[in-house]
């Protein structure tokens, strides 16, 4: 299993936007790219960070050189219009070695 990690922060008052939107997305990008789904937690700084699983490397790199792309303008919109700042590639990417979570 693989791992990616990313981080935005949302302009205020779009918090439920973003996390609309990114809900959406990322049930489009498991769909079409193979992605195991993600969790999304908030930080004390108010950063929304990102946790996405995928089987393997692989499988990711082939989403991310295709941009994550998918067919549903609305909901691409909606997610950048609620980003002010977002880092450009992941902040971590890593192979699981041992897995606990239940």
């Amino acid at each position: 299993m693989f791992v990616a990690v990313y981080w935005w922060r949302v302009h205020p008052g779009k918090e439920e936007q973003f996390r609309s939107a990114w809900r959406r997305g990322t049930e489009h990008i498991g769909r079409i790219y193979g992605g195991l789904g993600s969790r999304l937690h908030r930080e004390a700084d108010g950063r929304f960070v990102a946790y996405a699983q995928w089987p393997d490397e692989q499988t990711w790199r082939r989403a991310f050189d295709a941009k994550m792309a998918y067919n549903d303008p609305e909901t691409r919109q909606a997610f950048v219009d609620a980003i002010m700042d977002a880092a450009p590639t992941p902040i971590l990417t890593m192979t699981v070695t041992d897995d606990l979570l239940r």
